[in-house]
């Protein structure tokens, strides 16, 4: 059955921009490479963790939003767990009025950006 997901994941912070880059290209091939439509990914950057995590108290954040079957998520947790760069991850499942909700947070920066520019 097809659901639509958001996962959020903390690297660490002693990573550099590229091997930043190099981790989530890992995991936007590993969701491609099973099938999954990929509808957004927002890098977030370095950010302050609300509590220290491994004795850090920063760390780079990304988002990925997709679509996909429920048997990929077992799959994409195990690998974040056996990832050493992963701090922390979450992945929910989007029920249809948070869909809707972001759908139209998406419309309206696009808008925003349109009379901006």
């Amino acid at each position: 059955m097809i659901k639509h997901y958001e996962t959020v994941f903390i690297l660490t912070p002693v990573l550099s921009e590229d091997q930043v880059k190099e981790a989530v290209k890992k995991y936007h091939d590993f969701l491609q490479k099973r099938d999954v439509e990929i509808v957004v990914s927002d890098n977030w950057g370095l950010r302050k963790l609300a509590y220290p995590i491994q004795k850090k108290s920063t760390g780079f954040y990304h988002l990925i939003e997709f679509k996909a079957d429920t048997s990929v998520i077992a799959d994409l947790e195990i690998a974040f767990k056996r990832d050493e760069r992963m701090m922390r991850f979450l992945t929910v499942a989007l029920d249809k009025h948070a869909v809707a909700y972001k759908e139209r947070k998406r419309a309206e920066k696009l808008s925003k950006e349109k009379v901006v520019s």
